[in-house]
């Protein structure tokens, strides 16, 4: 399996990292990143520098390095220079299987991901988050999952944004159990194949494309979009409007979501709604959910419907498919979910 060429070719080309940049001109609080310079870098320029609401501006290229945005970086905004996130791509390759080299062990889930952040009021415009730790390159590893981007921290937003790996994409997260950290995804492209969203947060994934990948394996379902790991105490977890999901696997081979019940918050109760998104025939329509352990049984989670269309979405057993009322599907909007924070809508 080759590694994905649309992360190459781009302008630019491969980037070294280490080098800080200059901070710009004038009174603006902006830090531009251009071929050679460092990401990471700049955040930590920000951070030193103290105060809040920088702007980070990456500039056209392939940027192969990990990116941790501490929560001290609050308000902080990182763009692509560009209107197009396939211009700018942030991409790194450690799975949670991947040893450490100082030999102090293995990554972990969240610590495999290029992209982390636990900063309050994070924007992010115009990219590409990436891993491309490939299964076939690594068979000795067993932990295959491989983070894209680690996302804690409240009022996180992230817009036209391409989130691309294979097992546990994007990783939407809390930084405490008992927090319900809310972000905003629009207009993003996430891709993968195992439970390639997941995670506590209380999320809106509003007009986001959602792409499962072909998988070489002789057994199904292959994969599954959804994970959430809501807890109890949190009346909302995952909401998917007026999306899409597509695939490049044959029809019926992944599943719309299971539950993660983690075993350190077995109190967890998930919860997802996927309302107004057209479903494609990668999606099971007779069998649209499973089970991440029989002990936590989906139809025992908050997993919901309405309103959704295409060969995916036909309901065709009724008791496997749940739908909102016309009343519940009014209490799940963006307004109900984000409260009081109203996200930056600016094309």
């Amino acid at each position: 399996m080759r590694r994905r060429t649309l992360l190459t070719g781009f302008a630019g080309g491969l980037l070294a990292t280490g080098t800080a940049p200059a901070f710009a001109s004038g009174a603006r609080r902006v830090r531009h990143v251009r071929p050679g310079d460092s990401v990471q870098a700049a955040v930590d320029a920000v951070v030193a520098a103290g105060g809040t609401g920088w702007t980070i501006a990456v500039h056209p290229g392939t940027y192969r390095e990990v990116i941790d945005i501490p929560a001290q970086a609050a308000e902080l905004t990182i763009r692509g220079a560009t209107r197009d996130p396939r211009d700018t791509v942030i991409v790194y390759d450690n799975a949670n299987g991947t040893p450490k080299p100082d030999g102090s062990g293995t990554y972990g889930t969240a610590g495999s991901a290029t992209f982390t952040s636990a900063a309050p009021g994070l924007t992010v415009r115009d990219l590409t988050l990436a891993n491309d730790w490939l299964r076939a390159d690594h068979p000795e590893i067993t932990g295959t999952q491989a983070v894209a981007a680690y996302v804690t921290g409240d009022r996180s937003q992230f817009t036209r944004v391409r989130f691309l790996a294979h097992q546990d994409t994007l990783f939407a997260d809390t930084t405490a159990l008992t927090a319900f950290d809310r972000h905003y995804y629009r207009d993003c492209y996430i891709e993968g194949d195992v439970d390639f969203v997941f995670g506590r947060a209380r999320a809106v994934f509003e007009r986001c494309h959602f792409h499962t990948l072909d998988r070489d394996v002789a057994f199904k379902p292959e994969g599954m979009v959804f994970a959430p790991a809501t807890a109890r105490a949190n009346p909302y977890g995952f909401l998917a409007v007026r999306g899409l999901v597509t695939s490049g696997a044959e029809d019926g081979a992944y599943r719309i979501a299971r539950p993660w019940v983690p075993s350190y918050e077995t109190t967890a109760w998930p919860s997802l709604v996927v309302r107004d998104t057209w479903l494609g025939p990668g999606i099971d329509a007779v069998t649209p959910y499973t089970n991440m352990r029989e002990a936590y049984p989906w139809q025992t989670m908050r997993f919901r419907e309405y309103g959704n269309s295409g060969p995916g979405a036909l309901i065709t057993v009724p008791e496997n498919r749940p739908q909102l009322t016309a009343a519940e599907a009014g209490e799940h909007t963006r307004r109900t979910y984000l409260g009081d924070w109203c996200p930056d809508e600016r094309p």
